[in-house]
């Protein structure tokens, strides 16, 4: 079977499923201002990525995608479990707990300026131009402004959780390049993701059992349960499975818009759902993450080149 081209340029339906990835990943921050007001971090966490591996485990059997079972695979999947799940989504929920979804969000954007930094120092292929250094400072002169230096002089709570969130961008952006194996070893995108999230259950479902001892926790509303479950079927289950269909049809480039768009449905959300408020740091902030991003991404900056007539000079014929 041939698979089909990807597509440089997207279609009206492509477009409609990449703000719908947006909407669904910027809901994930919703589900977990709700859920984190009544039940522990690692307990939100575990419950997210079983009940997401349980419902990618069944979409694997119905595609008839097979799920490796050789000790090399699931190797990598507890690897890839642990930078792309365990740390960031607990770190997350922590810092949910103490500051607005709406914030996380946009701190939770800086992953590719992250990603970046981690693929110059871990790879030979994705080494930084000066155009994307540019990119990273610029978004980390956004962050600066978002924490404010006089909030950094005064440590607190606040600022624990936002770098919490911080750290887990750091995270993602490891597990963005420790991902870049799955492709060589052959596994198809479906199963690594629902590889991931089975080895993140192995090692979360215990955990949460032995911290957080949910027996004696009081049990959750139904608001709580219902955003559990949206966090993990909707969130997560249903975002890997539009992500992957996604990836295939317009590629990684194109697929990387959801970035800027996440954090303007999080924020929504917060403030029409949540009465949260942001200050004006943190929307000049998330303007200069905004610009660094697209930076880093390049065509906007490509097509304003072209406007103005620069060129990109031709490679040297040795390059």
């Amino acid at each position: 079977m041939t698979q089909s081209p990807v597509q440089k340029t997207m279609s009206a339906s492509d477009w409609a499923m990449l703000i719908t990835l947006s909407i669904v990943w910027g809901g994930s921050f919703l589900f977990i201002a709700v859920a984190v007001k009544e039940l522990p971090p690692l307990t939100i966490v575990a419950c997210r990525v079983a009940l997401a591996a349980l419902a990618l485990q069944l979409v694997l059997r119905i595609m008839g995608v097979p799920l490796p079972r050789d000790r090399q695979a699931w190797a990598a999947f507890l690897g890839m479990g642990i930078l792309n799940n365990v740390i960031p989504m607990a770190l997350i929920v922590w810092g949910q707990g103490h500051i607005a979804s709406g914030l996380a969000s946009i701190l939770n954007a800086t992953t590719p300026l992250f990603t970046v930094i981690v693929a110059h120092f871990l790879t030979s292929d994705e080494r930084l131009t000066g155009q994307r250094l540019a990119g990273v400072l610029v978004g980390f002169i956004g962050v600066a402004v978002m924490i404010g230096a006089a909030a950094m002089a005064a440590w607190n709570v606040n600022i624990l959780a936002q770098l919490a969130v911080l750290a887990a961008a750091l995270s993602y952006g490891f597990g963005g390049v420790f991902g870049r194996r799955f492709k060589t070893m052959g596994i198809a995108p479906m199963a690594t993701a629902t590889g991931q999230v089975t080895a993140s259950s192995v090692i979360l479902l215990p955990l949460s059992l032995v911290v957080d001892r949910p027996w004696t926790l009081t049990m959750p509303s139904t608001v709580t349960v219902l955003s559990l479950t949206g966090l993990a079927l909707v969130s997560t289950a249903f975002a890997y499975i539009l992500f992957f269909r996604l990836l295939a049809r317009a590629g990684a480039t194109n697929v990387n818009l959801v970035t800027f768009l996440i954090p303007a449905s999080a924020i929504l959300f917060g403030v029409i759902l949540l009465g949260e408020t942001l200050e004006l740091r943190h929307i000049a902030g998330m303007a200069l993450i905004g610009a660094g991003l697209i930076v880093i991404d390049g065509r906007m900056v490509a097509a304003a080149g072209g406007l103005f007539g620069v060129r990109k000079p031709a490679p040297h014929p040795g390059a």
